[in-house]
């Protein structure tokens, strides 16, 4: 079993990072910012997109998501929009993960959910980590988005 696990240490990283976690999704409950640790986490159902370039037409494979976690290290503010923190089994889905650099190496990581919701994230300086944590389970429902 391949165990992704990734580092972002720039814009370009996190572009990568962004592309494995498109359609992941999380609920509102799983989401952290510890300031002491200037740390902010969030658990999460990740669809295994890098699976579905070996998948083959002739001999369909099943469809995966697997239990990951996502943090961002240096992190000295988190804003959300759209997010209510009062009801933590509200499920949210991702759609990217965007930087936007400040006063370089400093900047806002925004990560961008379906029915506008974002969480922003000042940060020190790009540093983060998407760890699979577990076996992946089959799913039936492959994401589609209309263009």
């Amino acid at each position: 079993m391949d165990f992704l696990k990734l580092v972002a240490l720039d814009e370009e990283d996190l572009a990568i990072l962004s592309a494995h976690l498109q359609d992941a999704v999380t609920k509102v409950g799983d989401l952290a910012f510890e300031p002491g640790d200037k740390r902010f986490a969030l658990a999460m159902n990740r669809f295994v997109w890098e699976k579905e370039t070996k998948r083959r037409a002739f001999r369909p494979t099943p469809h995966e998501r697997r239990r990951s976690i996502l943090h961002f290290d240096r992190v000295q503010s988190v804003r959300t929009a759209g997010i209510d923190r009062s009801r933590p089994n509200d499920i949210l889905s991702l759609l990217a993960v965007d930087f936007t650099m400040g006063a370089a190496p400093s900047g806002t990581v925004e990560l961008i959910f379906s029915g506008n919701a974002a969480i922003q994230l000042d940060v020190e300086c790009v540093e983060a980590r998407l760890t699979d944590l577990g076996a992946a389970w089959e799913t039936p429902a492959r994401p589609d988005h209309d263009l």
